[in-house]
């Protein structure tokens, strides 16, 4: 769901004065010590303290850091909304102690910006990954479904490691060369197979996280994007957006349809429902690692898995 549509709601009040009493503490903290001044020691070196605002950019800095770094993500659990999260003081304390910030940007963690810039410091590296990538503000903020992106990512938290510790730079691009080369190899192989082999196969899904998987894996979305956009922002897509998604689920214009299952609203529901009865076999996506502590790659892996499978079981190949 997009932070728009809740403007102005008690949920969006309470995140504001969450974000505000978060705030507090972290400017607390700055008058009493220094933000980020050292990372923690560790047994030959330093430790860099690093905070992402979400687990699945935190799996990768925690793989890319290895023993050197740190890693906190605040939002960990699968149920939590990352777009109606309410920060704590805690959260505060920790981003202004961190050496290096991860957030999404494009809208979607915006609490983790203002908590940073509360306590400003010229110590801590603060990475916004729809800056990294140059998405806007307005944009899908849902970066990590893409896989360009995610080696964006990786190489710009690698680089932000070896300036942080200039002296541990060779271990750190010995963790990125392991974790693309051999913790992501699943997750690119399964990337580019799927894009081989249904190259151009008409799908169709619940909301626009999806959107930026689809052409990754040449895959045609055929759902219009006004009502991909309406249900991730948590609005009523249009009459005519929701006829021309059920006509192509009941004359099986689609061979798959992709739901994200934490945001199952009763309309997707009901699209569920209808393109098991058509028989198109139906797979899903989350927002969130799922379950709770997986690994990136072992998230989506899953998930591709199970896409294949679907493409499989609907085209015979």
């Amino acid at each position: 769901m997009s932070p728009t549509h809740q403007q102005g709601t008690p949920a969006r009040r309470r995140v504001v004065r969450a974000i505000g009493a978060a705030v507090v503490a972290a400017l607390a903290l700055a008058s009493c010590s220094t933000a980020s001044g050292s990372a923690d020691t560790r047994a030959g070196g330093t430790t860099i303290r690093v905070v992402a605002a979400e687990n699945l950019w935190g799996s990768l800095a925690s793989q890319l850091g290895g023993s050197h770094a740190q890693v906190t993500s605040i939002i960990h659990s699968p149920d939590a909304d990352p777009h109606d999260y309410e920060p704590t003081a805690a959260d505060g304390r920790r981003i202004a102690a961190a050496d290096l910030v991860v957030a999404n940007g494009v809208g979607y963690d915006p609490w983790a910006t203002k908590l940073a810039d509360a306590n400003p410091s010229d110590s801590r590296t603060m990475l916004t990954v729809g800056d990294l990538v140059g998405a806007k503000d307005g944009g899908n903020p849902h970066r990590w479904y893409d896989p360009d992106d995610v080696r964006t990512v990786i190489d710009r938290i690698t680089a932000a490691y070896k300036k942080i510790e200039p002296k541990d730079a060779a271990f750190f691009d010995r963790q990125r060369k392991t974790v693309l080369d051999t913790n992501l190899k699943r997750y690119f192989g399964l990337v580019d197979t799927i894009h081989q082999r249904y190259h151009g196969t008409p799908v169709g899904a619940s909301e626009s996280i999806f959107a930026m998987l689809a052409p990754a894996l040449g895959l045609d979305l055929r759902t219009p994007t006004g009502l991909l956009d309406a249900v991730s922002e948590g609005a009523d897509p249009t009459a005519r957006d929701k006829a021309t998604a059920d006509t192509q689920i009941r004359t099986k214009q689609i061979k798959v349809y992709v739901y994200n299952s934490q945001n199952a609203t009763p309309d997707v529901q009901a699209q569920v429902k209808a393109a098991k009865a058509a028989g198109i076999p139906v797979t899903t996506i989350t927002e969130t690692l799922t379950p709770a502590g997986a690994s990136f790659q072992d998230w989506q892996v899953a998930q591709l898995t199970a896409l294949q499978r679907a493409l499989a079981t609907a085209t015979g190949r």
